[in-house]
């Protein structure tokens, strides 16, 4: 279904939808109509040699040196050649996608003053599978992504390189042959290609996105353990979240309930302590604060993928152009560093509930590492080592990047957001989390299936999928297969999406 892009409408769905799955996309014949208007203002603007940042001046350090009419053709070119300066590994190309469709929203919006045809060959671009070649790291966050951003602009002049029909070829070659004429650059038209954190906000959407999901797999994740536990479900009850007042909490607690519900656990055949660990019975509290960060950061991510992040801003009903620093991605790096920090924080708890699964001591009578033969076999004892060395890494990535400006440009630009920093991070975070979790998985479906009682509806289509990818483990065996495909199988939502097939939305 094709995806209108109006400016206002672009929801983190839609993006992933755009950037991973190739729904095709829709300039607004109003949004259109915007461009254009923005574009005569700012013709009528150079044709009386006012002075604009990045149209008629050089930018950064060189914004006071005003260029010769001349220059201002040439100018687009070279501000284009000088910021393609990125390094190393290209990103994937879902990021490149997001990024496209993101910029071309903030174009929509009517104030960048770049012509139509800019707009318009980048929306030929994503419906035709042309998705520029970009080196990942290079951007600070301000002005805006403009290393990345400037590959994408090198094709609008029909160079740099692409990815087209599964290969990587020259830019023109790729234009070509999806039949997508090359515009080329005009006044102002590169920077209004390049001048906004659009890159940065496209990964923070995806990784939202997929944050989400995964933190809902947590939440059965946690059910499944504590059916294992035998856990005291009082702490789950909705009415003492609601008490308190915070919204992800109520979330938690509810989510949680729904994968129990039916079990033995649940209805009380089971004995159970009077007071579970923290681990246990705090989890709708911890659960509920990622979630709040989350919704929080997915706000903000929604607010930037529709603002006018530009400089300068094209106000063509009053004729006016105002510079400012709306490139600057601290909105979007802050609340992503948090989110960041809020999956690492899932994972710690969920370690923990992985060692209450496998400690005897802890484990209210499973064998010791949940294997039947304690001593000769050592089960499990070796996953919780993998999961600390995952969180590990991910501690250390939790630092916030939002805090680690560097002045660039002689001190013009001498504080930047570090978004891509964030950005990049959030990446691997997500990426152990994904691990870590599929490690809890397979303790609790082996915990269960050394336990003889009736489990929940959402606790048991888990277990069902896990078994389809994972075996019990009656002996020993190298165990990095099972690992990772459980990490795969998480990335995957197989689990989510049986758990809500059985039980509803977890929310």
């Amino acid at each position: 279904m094709t995806i209108v892009l109006d400016g206002s409408g672009l929801t983190v769905e839609k993006l992933v939808r755009i950037a991973r799955h190739g729904e095709p996309v829709e300039l607004a014949p109003e949004a259109l109509e915007r461009i254009k208007v923005c574009r005569a203002m700012l013709e009528e603007k150079i044709r009386a040699h006012e002075i604009m940042y990045g149209v008629n001046t050089g930018i950064g350090e060189f914004s006071e040196v005003t260029l010769t009419d001349e220059q201002v053709k040439q100018f687009q070119r070279y501000l284009i050649y000088n910021h393609a300066a990125g390094i190393g590994e290209p990103a994937p190309i879902e990021y490149v996608r997001g990024a496209m469709a993101s910029r071309i929203n903030v174009h929509a919006r009517g104030h960048s003053g770049g012509r139509p045809e800019i707009t318009l060959t980048l929306v030929e671009m994503l419906n035709k599978g042309v998705t520029p070649v970009v080196c990942q790291k290079g951007s600070v966050g301000a002005c805006g992504d403009l290393a990345p951003m400037s590959q994408i602009a090198l094709l609008l002049m029909g160079e740099g390189e692409a990815y087209y029909q599964g290969r990587r070829m020259p830019g023109r070659q790729a234009m070509e042959k999806a039949g997508i004429p090359v515009p080329d650059l005009q006044a102002r038209d590169g920077l209004a290609t390049i001048n906004g954190a659009n890159l940065i906000t496209a990964m923070s959407a995806i990784q939202i996105y997929d944050m989400n999901r995964w933190l809902k797999q947590a939440e059965i994740a946690c059910a499944m353990t504590l059916e294992a536990l035998y856990a005291n479900l009082k702490p789950y009850d909705r009415r003492l979240h609601q008490l308190r007042g915070f919204k992800g909490a109520v979330r938690a607690a509810a989510a949680i309930m729904k994968c129990v519900a039916g079990s033995d656990l649940q209805t009380g055949k089971l004995k159970m302590k009077v007071q579970d660990a923290y681990s246990m019975r705090s989890s709708p509290q911890v659960l509920g604060a990622a979630h709040d960060a989350l919704d929080y950061a997915w706000e903000q991510v929604e607010i930037e993928l529709n603002g006018v992040g530009d400089n300068p801003v094209f106000l063509p009903e009053d004729k006016l152009t105002l510079t400012g620093a709306n490139f600057q991605a601290s909105p979007v790096s802050l609340p992503m560093d948090m989110a960041g920090a809020a999956i690492t924080m899932v994972c710690v708890i969920s370690e923990r509930r992985l060692n209450r699964l496998t400690n005897p001591a802890l484990s209210v009578g499973l064998p010791p590492f949940l294997t039947q033969q304690p001593g000769l076999m050592s089960g499990m004892m070796l996953s919780q080592y993998t999961a600390d060395s995952l969180i590990v890494e991910q501690r250390i990535l939790s630092m916030p990047a939002s805090t680690q400006s560097i002045p660039a440009a002689a001190d013009q630009e001498d504080f930047v957001s570090m978004g891509m920093n964030t950005a990049i991070k959030n990446a691997q975070i997500l990426k152990n989390a994904y691990g870590v979790l599929g490690i809890e998985f397979m303790a609790a479906a082996q915990a269960l299936d050394l336990r003889d009682f009736e489990h929940g509806k959402g606790v048991e289509a888990a277990r069902q999928v896990i078994r389809r990818h994972v075996d019990f483990l009656d002996e020993d065996r190298p165990l990095y297969p099972d690992h990772t495909r459980m990490m795969e199988l998480v990335e995957s939502c197989e689990i989510l999406e049986a758990v809500e097939q059985a039980v509803g939305s977890l929310g």
